[in-house]
């Protein structure tokens, strides 16, 4: 069974918003429509470690990897 390449798949988790939206933006400015979630829990103080996902389609990810390897 193939996969459906709109699919969100989680690129990478990363502890906090203002590094997820980073990301985002650079993801956005090579063309890979890219997202945000976990937010919400990340910035919840309470003793629970959260995280953000950015989240891109199957049919981006490998380009979006690749974008990622080339701003770290």
């Amino acid at each position: 069974m193939a996969t459906d390449p709109n699919n969100p798949e989680i690129l990478i988790s990363v502890p906090n918003e203002i590094e997820a939206a980073a990301i985002v933006t650079v993801l956005s400015g090579q063309g890979v429509q890219a997202t945000t979630t976990g937010s919400y829990t990340a910035g919840f103080r309470a003793e629970a470690p959260g995280s953000v996902h950015v989240i891109v389609r199957h049919q981006d990810l490998d380009r979006a990897w690749q974008i990622l390897a080339e701003i770290e």
